[in-house]
Parts: C-alpha cells; sequence; structure tokens
C-alpha cells in the first residue's frame, strides 16, 4: 500500500505498518512504569505522534488473570476505548500465552497493532523469565513466536522491537531482523544498542541503518537517544530508516513529538513551552493520574512523572528532593507551588 503524499521535507514520508498509516512517521516508545493511560493522553494532547503504545503486558499473567480473576491486567485500563492507532506491546516466551494475549487484543480490544517485545533488558525479564532481549541469543524461539501471535492477530498487523543483540560479542542484528521478517512481522523497531549496554553509552545507528538492505519489504524504525527536533531530522537524513521511535526524552516533555514533527515538515520549531505552561501540564497530568489511580497511589505515582518535567533544569535536584517525598494531593500542590517553576529556570 503506497503512503498517502506528505508535506515532509525531502526523502521522509509517511509509511504503513500492515494498513495503518504511520503519519507522521514518529512513534512513541513502550516505557514500562510510564506510558500508562494518562500519560498517553497528555502526549496526544499535544500531538505529533503517528502511533502511541501502552506499556509492555506479561502474556501469562494476563492468561492467569483472565482465567482465574475474570480480569485483565490494569495496563490495559482505556485501551479499548482509547483513540487510534494504538499498540500494545507485549512479552513472554511462551508461544501459546502470546498468542492467547494476542488474540484477545487484536480481536477483543481491536488494537491497531500488537508489538512484541525482544528488547528489554531488564534482568527480571531475561534472567529470570528468559524474554526480552534474552530471546535475541535464540532466533528460533523468536520466529515460532512471532509466528504464532501473527496467526492469532490476522489481519491485525505484528510488530517486533529488539536490540543489536545480547552482548557487543553478539550482536546478530542482521539475522534476528531476517527472521522477523520471515515469521510475518509487519515492521521492526531496532534500539542501537545491546542488552549488555542497558542504556549506557551512544546508540549506533550506523548499525540500525545496516539492517535496511537485509529487509525486503517490512518497515525499519529506529530508536535511542532521539532527544530534540533536530536529532529526529538527523536520524532521516543520515540512516537509512522509514520512522523513528522517541522514548525517555519524552517523559518529561510530551510535547517533543510536535516538535519533531513540525520539523519534519521543515516548519519552525516551535519552542518548549514556558515553565509556567510546564507547570499547567504537569498539574494536568497529576489530575489524570489521579483520576485513574486514586489520591495516594496517583500521588506517588507522579513522583517519578514530576522528576521528569523538572529534568535539565537548574534547582531539579533541590525539586527532586522535595516531590519524591508527597503522598497526598495537598503535599503535591505545596511542593510544586513552592518549588516549580520559582526556583528552575531552564538551562
Amino acid at each position: 500500500m503506497a503512503p498517502h503524499s506528505s508535506n515532509y521535507i525531502s526523502g521522509i514520508e509517511p509509511f504503513y505498518i500492515g494498513d495503518v498509516l504511520i503519519d507522521p512517521p514518529i512513534l512513541q516508545a513502550p516505557m514500562a512504569g510510564f506510558t500508562n493511560y494518562a500519560f498517553r493522553q497528555i502526549v496526544h494532547g499535544f500531538g505529533g505522534t503517528g502511533l502511541q503504545a501502552t506499556e509492555m503486558v506479561h502474556a501469562r499473567g494476563f492468561v492467569y488473570m483472565d482465567e482465574h480473576k475474570g480480569e485483565h491486567p490494569e495496563r490495559l485500563w482505556g485501551v479499548q476505548d482509547e483513540f487510534r492507532p494504538l499498540a500494545v506491546q507485549i512479552w513472554d516466551n511462551d508461544e501459546e500465552a502470546m498468542a492467547e494475549v494476542a488474540r484477545q487484543l487484536a480481536h477483543g480490544y481491536k488494537v491497531s497493532i500488537v508489538d512484541i517485545n525482544f528488547g528489554c533488558p531488564v534482568k527480571r525479564v531475561t534472567e529470570r523469565a528468559k524474554s526480552g532481549s534474552y530471546l535475541l541469543s535464540e532466533p528460533d524461539k523468536m520466529g515460532k513466536i512471532i509466528e504464532k501471535v501473527v496467526n492469532a492477530c490476522a489481519p491485525v498487523p505484528v510488530t517486533a522491537k529488539i536490540r543489536l543483540g545480547c552482548t557487543r560479542d553478539q550482536m546478530n542484528f542482521i539475522d534476528v531482523a531476517q527472521t522477523v521478517e520471515a515469521a510475518g512481522a509487519a515492521a521492526l523497531t531496532v534500539h542501537g544498542r545491546t542488552a549488555q549496554d542497558m542504556f549506557r553509552g551512544t546508540a549506533d545507528w550506523d548499525r540500525i541503518s545496516d539492517i535496511k538492505p537485509y529487509l525486503n519489504s517490512i518497515p525499519l524504525i529506529g530508536n535511542g537517544d532521539l532527544d530534540s527536533a533536530a536529532a529526529v531530522v538527523a536520524a532521516f537524513q543520515n540512516y537509512d530508516v522509514d520512522g523513528v521511535m522517541i522514548a525517555r526524552a519524552c517523559l518529561g516533555r510530551p510535547w517533543l513529538f510536535s516538535q519533531a514533527a513540525a520539523a519534519l515538515r521543515g516548519e519552525v520549531v516551535p519552542p518548549d513551552p514556558s515553565l509556567e505552561e510546564q507547570k499547567a501540564c504537569m498539574l494536568e497530568h497529576y489530575r489524570k493520574v489521579v483520576d485513574r489511580f486514586g489520591e495516594k497511589r496517583g500521588t506517588v505515582l507522579m513522583r517519578k512523572y514530576a522528576c521528569c518535567y523538572a529534568q535539565g533544569k537548574h534547582g531539579a535536584r533541590h525539586f527532586r528532593t522535595h516531590v519524591a517525598k508527597v503522598e497526598s494531593p495537598k503535599e503535591f500542590y505545596n511542593v510544586v507551588d513552592e518549588f516549580f517553576p520559582q526556583s528552575l529556570e531552564a538551562v
């Protein structure tokens, strides 16, 4: 399916994952503990994303809750009625559980895309559960999982997210990429680090780009270190990718996607919101979290987001020290009124 004509700068086009148009060609990464319903709503309000994603969902956990409690993981709260396109990311090494969860997501929740996590480097996922990036060492196993999930989801497209390999001495990303496509995935996202690297060092976009000639038809999406609109434009101009995925940099700057989309159109990139506007955004984010999780739990959950909003500003450490201790709406609002943004200045 040919992409729609676009208004993007030369060489940049929207693209399709299956029959799902990704326009602009900028994706929001799934991030455990962060990309919940409230955060997705904030990002959506600013615009600039061609595809958003949930936190990753554990397949066997889903199946257990479905069979024994008649309910589903809270990470799926809001998904059924949420805007589209929307991807849900799942993880596990159990083919049958993955297929069953994918089937329910595709045909019950009617999500736009089911994404499989082969990139998470966290030890509880890799060493304990033999999942996430651990499976990069077993491409045949990956292929079987993808085939099962693709068959369960059809015609809803299935994608995969990987890293360059388990270690720097075992970077098998070309073989893995070809396995992903051969198994029927509709797109591949590659984070330019190994599992061993975690988030240290610099993402290797040269190696991400090296994958493109080995793919027959599916789009390649690059991920890693995209922290500005200029970095997004440079990724398209310097590397052979169809799309880009923004992750950690957006957590305290949900407007980053709209800035990047403007840059891809060749427009003047809007400046960051003023500190007062950022404060208003953070408070709106807080209200959404509290609406979903209640005052006590919502306040505790908001601590990490509030720290992200302060990142990169003078006085951020002082603000984080205080906001990390709040336990009630009153305490949260008092800390914000006293320390944000009055004691903070943009770097």
